[in-house]
């Protein structure tokens, strides 16, 4: 056994009631490895299997960790954490991928890649290895929303065969505990400017049950995605909202809207200002969550959050937050002295009060929303 600072490879196979196929796997893997010049271990992560697997692991001279913490990708991160090597191969226990080929996956490692990932959609799938709902729908909408969101170019960013380097997996400090960790890991090498390539692959059928859950899993890689890109889930609706309602408001400010052969009049005034408020609110949760993404190192800093954070300060802030208040104040001040020179008779401004009360709202979420904001600025200059 060489030395901890003479391993080179490691290879990560976690393993959840696999004593079908987990001797086979761990076979192929040693072909892969016999194929490279290099000193390299294999590593079993054991996650709370109730069947042979270990015993049949132990048996093969692998080393064997447990991962008492349920979820697939809390056994990919301890092992990741534990290994040894400078380049790190992973690979299920299931036989699904095809080990013995893993000496193509390490030698772009070598060349100056950082993370080289299987595709199962440019190679060749076995009959009977993927379901039609995963093959034809699941993983080419993950696959799309990635691409889409965070600038990636895979072509199936849901393949579980991959290597990095250990310096690759420090950066993209990966954190999922379930399935989604596979998506992670594309998303944070993309958000930290990694060096990518894909490699066909043949994905085989596998033996005994499978612990894909479709459905449950399939949501929590959507709602894995949408965490993490605060521009789609925040900034761009709540602009969207924010500006179809504003606008909207102040097209209704002179009187009713005579679109065609409809009128609009109060009641969608109304409406609109609740679409602008609301707007609003939305926009500045996806500040906070772009921030705090910055503030953590989860997100490289893009031309939006970036002009932000160039110019905004808490007494600009502030100072925006306070005009936007007194507007709307003044507004019902106006509509006061109209009231008390009618000797508080009845009164008909609902139009004008819409308005303030939007101005108003607004101006009170933007001086809240500053100091937060700013408490959030302070966290990442603290990081820096």
């Amino acid at each position: 056994m060489a030395a901890d600072k003479d391993i080179q490879i490691s290879v990560v196979i976690p393993c959840f009631n696999e004593e079908k196929t987990v001797g086979e796997t761990i076979e192929k893997a040693k072909i892969g490895l016999s194929k490279l010049p290099l000193s390299s271990e294999i590593l079993l992560i054991d996650n709370n299997s109730t069947d042979n697997s270990v015993k049949i692991a132990s048996s093969l001279g692998v080393k064997v960790i447990f991962e008492r913490e349920q979820g697939y990708g809390y056994a990919l991160l301890r092992g990741f954490e534990e290994a040894r090597g400078r380049y790190i191969m992973m690979g299920d226990a299931d036989n699904t991928y095809d080990l013995s080929e893993l000496d193509k996956f390490i030698k772009p490692l070598t060349e100056g890649y950082d993370l080289v990932t299987g595709t199962r959609l440019k190679g060749n799938i076995l009959p009977g290895a993927m379901k039609w709902l995963h093959r034809y729908i699941g993983n080419p909408l993950i696959t799309f929303l990635i691409n889409l969101l965070f600038g990636s170019h895979v072509s199936d960013a849901e393949c579980g065969m991959r290597a990095f380097t250990k310096d690759a997996y420090r950066k993209m400090r990966l954190q999922a505990g379930g399935m989604e960790l596979i998506s992670e890991i594309i998303v944070k090498a993309a958000k930290t400017k990694l060096k990518i390539i894909e490699l066909p692959i043949t994905y085989y059928p596998r033996k005994g049950e499978s612990k894909l859950r479709s459905f449950f899993d399939g949501w929590r890689n959507l709602r894995f995605l949408l965490l993490y890109s605060p521009t789609y889930l925040f900034l761009i609706p709540g602009e969207i909202i924010f500006s179809l309602g504003f606008i909207l408001m102040l097209a209704l400010l002179p009187g009713p809207l005579l679109i065609g052969s409809h009128g609009y009049d109060i009641h969608v005034m109304v409406l609109a200002s609740t679409f602008a408020i609301l707007g609003y609110q939305i926009i500045l949760l996806g500040l906070y969550a772009k921030v705090f993404s910055l503030a953590e190192g989860f997100e490289e800093e893009d031309k939006a959050i970036t002009l932000v954070m160039k110019y905004f300060t808490l007494e600009k802030g502030l100072y925006a937050g306070t005009i936007l208040f007194l507007a709307g104040f003044g507004i019902n001040m106006f509509i006061l002295l109209k009231w008390i020179s009618v000797g508080f008779g009845q009164l008909a401004e609902v139009r004008p009060a819409l308005v303030a009360l939007t101005l108003t709202v607004i101006g009170i979420q933007t001086i809240f929303s500053s100091f937060f904001l700013s408490l959030l600025m302070i966290r990442k200059a603290k990081r820096k």
